[in-house]
């Protein structure tokens, strides 16, 4: 079973491996907004669903809607929204990929009698010593194996992706030599539940008696002005913050509970260790001791060397830099590698500066 968006990389992976001699199925799954609900943004839309079945035609393959909607809803919009209002960055992206494509998905697949799931992912799982190994796309550009940290041992043994050993323009012009009708289709970059972008829009209609101004404050706890609302602003951020006394001020940290915005000079924003949470391990466990690794803080950031120790219980790490990071953001994921290896990942929790 292919996830098929309607874009050109799921498209091109479900042709790959109907060529490979696999009976493919394709199935594009309705994730937002769950039945009955008054919310904007949407995903996999209409759209999307007719030019995943355009392209189940013109590879002769069964094409199915799956209505996901719901664990969507509960597993990644409405978590994505109380992060937000509690002053954290979340990355519902790696949510989607646990708890949807990975998990229900999976489950749904297995229902249909497919003994595997595959996606367009920029990302590689190969066999290694009895084992898994989920490792880098060779597409540095376009590698997604960052939103992919949290998958286990079960699930990459019943999971392809067959575009990671291949760069993006590869992949569309093995579309347009296969004439699939989304060779040339634009690649969106936003959320698929807010596709214009503007989370803050969205968060307001979901959630509006959770939005409002509150004060800006100095390490001190000085009120050096106001803020339009949380939600609007992310750790490191400079511009717009609409405070002239002193400065340059750059957001230091995010108080959801008193709805406050901390700012300071940008020597304060870089982050020396951090501790980490939800701690998912590739191996299915942690390693034995501490290790030199190195640890991706965003999606699109360099990653830096750091020693990871694993915590009693293996689910909570501790993260030290070996030089300190900008912008370190609770809320969002940190990611281990060992050269192009994921070793594990977690959610930032706490950092220290």
């Amino acid at each position: 079973m292919v996830a098929m968006s309607g874009g050109v990389d799921s498209s091109v992976a479900a042709a790959l491996l109907r060529d490979q001699g696999y009976q493919v199925i394709g199935a594009t799954l309705r994730l937002w907004p769950p039945a009955g609900a008054d919310t904007p943004g949407g995903c996999c839309g209409l759209d999307g669903v007719e030019e995943a079945r355009r392209v189940a035609q013109v590879l002769g393959i069964p094409h199915y809607v799956l209505d996901m909607a719901d664990v969507f809803a509960q597993e990644v919009v409405w978590h994505f929204c109380a992060e937000y209002l509690r002053g954290r960055t979340p990355n519902p992206c790696v949510r989607c990929n646990r708890f949807v494509k990975f998990d229900a998905l999976l489950h749904k697949a297995g229902e249909l009698g497919a003994d595997l799931v595959a996606t367009g992912h920029y990302a590689r799982i190969e066999q290694a010593d009895g084992g898994y190994l989920l490792k880098k796309g060779l597409d540095s550009s376009r590698d997604q194996s960052y939103v992919l940290y949290a998958m286990a041992q079960r699930q990459l043994s019943r999971t392809l992706m067959p575009l990671g050993g291949l760069a993006k323009e590869r992949v569309r012009q093995m579309a347009r030599g296969l004439g699939l009708p989304v060779a040339g289709r634009a690649e969106s970059r936003e959320l698929c539940f807010a596709p214009d972008g503007d989370y803050g829009r969205f968060l307001r209609a979901v959630w509006p008696q959770a939005i409002g101004p509150g004060p800006i404050l100095d390490g001190e706890g000085n009120v050096l002005g106001e803020h339009a609302g949380v939600l609007h602003y992310t750790v490191g951020q400079r511009r717009g913050l609409g405070v002239s006394r002193g400065g340059p001020w750059y957001v230091v940290a995010i108080d959801g509970e008193r709805n406050a915005l901390v700012v300071g000079a940008r020597e304060e924003v870089y982050g020396r260790e951090l501790i980490a949470s939800d701690v998912c391990w590739i191996a299915d466990e942690p390693p034995r001791w501490p290790t030199g690794l190195k640890a991706r803080i965003r999606y699109r950031h360099q990653e830096a060397d750091a020693e990871v120790a694993p915590l009693p219980g293996g689910q909570v790490a501790r993260v030290v830099f070996r030089r300190p990071q900008l912008a370190v953001a609770p809320g969002q994921a940190v990611v281990f590698y060992r050269d192009d290896v994921v070793v594990g990942g977690g959610t930032i929790e706490q950092v220290v500066r």
